[in-house]
This record gives structure tokens, C-alpha cells and sequence, in this order.
């Protein structure tokens, strides 16, 4: 497949990049306003793997995002906008009203936190059409030819049966072609149980090469007597080094396909203000990277610009502080944008945040 972004002409990058997951429309009050108080709503569109995607197509990686959205104005629209932000779209599926007989794209509602009061998510994604579509013929050998890198998270997976046998399907085929894979398991719980979503991430593991976040993932003290606990009990949401170093050597121990494991850790002082810190795994040491402190715009994709940032870092060869702190920095960013992805289509931007440097560029 051909993709023509004109941003890798002047990019030595020899990365393609995919990922697979479900695009949504997102209906934000506009104003900080409450849903039960607007009477208008903007619109955008997003979801957790599609940002990524959009987010690494801006800094110049080829990038492919692979969906299934209705045959309507509502789909076009989605893959419109993935296509005006250079996401490589030619296998997406805009599918018929037989072959997802709800024929809807998901939604979710935003209401935009504003001091004291947190943001707060509603969705209305139940019969989507990636829901709905049967895959048991789809050919993922093909889907996955040529690519380097694949990118998965545990939201698709949460969305139903047909998801999860999905993306083992790819996970199995994307490992007997040698690419590399990273996996985010971004656990979401009003579509799945804390235990379901521990156990099918748990069987992802084998397969993934970078890992994103350290749950939901069994990682039992003794595989044979589960009663002595998981590794991970016990540690807090804000880890000191020594804990998450802990925690990380367990899971190597446990997973030693696992090149990088990375988490970003958030200080929450109010619902505009937050820090954010990180802390990686790799080549045998664990770092832990500068803490930013910002406020916020639109705290929706955070995460993702963390593991977009992390995914560009390693593609570029960064050194390991560099990574890790290039990736917070991606996120912090993100912050200030409004939408799902972090739209940032200069990597040096990144970097001088990275760097501490906030002077204006002229």
C-alpha cells in the first residue's frame, strides 16, 4: 500500500507504522458547560489507538490506522479526518448495513473539567459497527505485510468477543512476521470487569515487545499459588524508583520478550492543574524522567500522547533519558491542545519542552 504524506519526504524514517482500534465522533459542551446544561455540543472525532496514529503521522512517521466504520456520513467523516492529518486509511472498512446491521460510529460525551470539578466521560459506543463485524475471513496476514511496528491497547478488546479474537489474531501474526509490538492496556471500566480485562491482557504478554502501563496484568508472586499475592500489590499510583524498579524487574523475570515497559504517573492537584512524571524499563536499567507541571486545556489522549511520544522516541534512536523524557513531554503538550490526539506536527516544539525551554520561537 502506497501512502503518500508529503511530511516523509523529508523523513529518513524507515518505521511503517499500524494500529487497530475504533474511532469515535466526541460531543464536547462547549464553555466548560455540563451535557445536562448545553444546548450545543462540539464535535470532533477520536479513540485511543486512532490518536496515536494521528499524533506519529504529524511528526512524520507513515503511519496506517486500521477500523471498521459505517458506510455513512458519520464514518466518511472519521476517516476523512484521519486522512487530512496524513493517517495512511486504505484498508479501514466502511462497512453495510448487513454486515453491522446496527450501522452506527461509536460517541462519547466530554464533559471538560474546570478546577475543583474532574472531566467526566459518557459513552454511547454499545453496537458499533468494529463491534459488529465479523473478522473470522479476514485476511490479517495481508493487513499486516510490509508494516515494522504494530500498536494495540486493551480498549478494543473490552468492546466484545469478535474485538478480543481480533487482536490475538494480530498479535499472533504480527509476531511470525518479527514486527515490533507495543500494547497500552488502558483499562476502561465501564466496558469490562477488572478481572476480565486482567485476565485477556495477561494473555497478551507473550507477544508484546513494548509495554505501556503496568495493569490490568496478573503478575503472581507464584503462578502455582496464587493466595501469596501479585507483585503489584501494595505499590502506589505514585511509585517511589525503588518500588516501580521492583515491579518492572518482576515483570522481565515473567515476560523476557519485553524489550520496554513505560508508565507515566500523574499528580492530580486540582481538575486544571497536574504533574506528570514517568518512569521506563530498558536495556536492563529502569530511568525516570523530569516532572512537568501544567495546566490543562484538555487532559483526553494524555496517555496516548505519552506512548505516541515514546513510540517516536524509539524509532528515532533516542538515548534512554531522552526517551522517557520526550515522551512526558508529548504528553504535557497534549494538554494543551484541544481534541483526542496530540496534533503536533514539530518534533523540536517537543523537544525543547522536554528540554525546560519555554521561550517564545521566532
Amino acid at each position: 500500500m502506497e501512502h503518500n504524506n508529503p511530511l516523509l519526504t523529508e523523513n529518513q524514517n524507515s518505521h511503517r507504522f499500524m494500529t487497530i482500534g475504533e474511532i469515535m465522533l466526541r460531543l464536547t459542551p462547549p464553555n466548560y458547560e455540563k451535557v445536562r446544561m448545553a444546548s450545543s455540543f462540539e464535535a470532533s472525532y477520536g479513540g485511543s489507538e486512532a490518536n496515536i496514529a494521528l499524533a506519529l503521522a504529524n511528526l512524520g512517521i507513515d503511519s496506517t490506522f486500521f477500523t471498521v466504520v459505517p458506510n455513512n456520513s458519520l464514518g466518511k467523516s472519521a476517516v476523512r479526518m484521519l486522512r487530512s492529518n496524513d493517517v495512511h486509511c486504505t484498508p479501514v472498512i466502511l462497512s453495510t448495513p448487513e454486515q453491522t446491521p446496527t450501522h452506527r460510529l461509536g460517541t462519547y460525551y466530554l464533559e471538560t473539567g474546570y478546577g475543583i470539578r474532574a472531566s467526566k466521560v459518557t459513552y454511547d459506543r454499545k453496537h458499533s459497527a468494529i463491534t459488529e463485524y465479523d473478522f473470522d475471513t479476514y485476511d490479517f496476514d495481508a493487513l499486516l505485510e510490509g508494516i515494522t511496528w504494530l500498536h494495540l491497547s486493551g480498549v478494543t478488546p473490552a468492546l466484545g468477543e469478535n474485538c478480543r479474537k481480533m487482536i490475538l489474531q494480530c498479535l499472533k501474526a504480527a509476531k511470525e512476521k518479527e514486527m515490533t509490538i507495543s500494547f497500552d492496556g488502558n483499562f476502561r471500566s465501564t466496558l469490562w470487569t477488572w478481572e476480565e480485562a486482567r485476565d485477556f491482557c495477561t494473555e497478551c504478554l507473550p507477544y508484546i515487545d513494548v509495554l505501556f502501563g503496568i495493569e490490568p496484568y496478573h503478575l503472581w508472586r507464584d503462578e502455582a499459588d496464587h493466595s501469596k499475592g501479585d507483585w503489584k500489590d501494595g505499590v502506589p499510583l505514585q511509585p517511589g524508583y525503588e518500588q516501580q524498579d521492583e515491579v518492572f524487574r518482576a515483570f522481565i523475570r515473567r515476560y523476557p520478550n519485553l524489550k520496554c515497559i513505560a508508565r507515566h504517573v500523574r499528580y492530580a492537584h486540582s481538575g486544571s492543574e497536574n504533574s506528570l512524571k514517568a518512569y521506563m524499563w530498558y536495556e536492563g536499567h529502569t530511568f525516570e524522567s523530569k516532572q512537568f507541571t501544567f495546566n490543562i486545556l484538555d487532559r483526553v489522549g494524555g496517555g496516548d500522547a505519552f506512548a505516541s511520544g515514546l513510540i517516536y522516541a524509539m524509532m528515532n534512536d533516542y538515548r534512554p533519558m531522552d526517551m522517557v523524557n520526550f515522551a512526558v513531554a508529548s504528553s504535557a503538550l497534549k494538554h494543551t491542545i484541544r481534541g483526542d490526539a496530540n496534533i503536533t506536527d514539530d518534533a523540536a516544539a517537543i523537544r525543547n519542552l522536554m528540554n525546560m525551554n519555554f521561550d517564545i520561537k521566532r
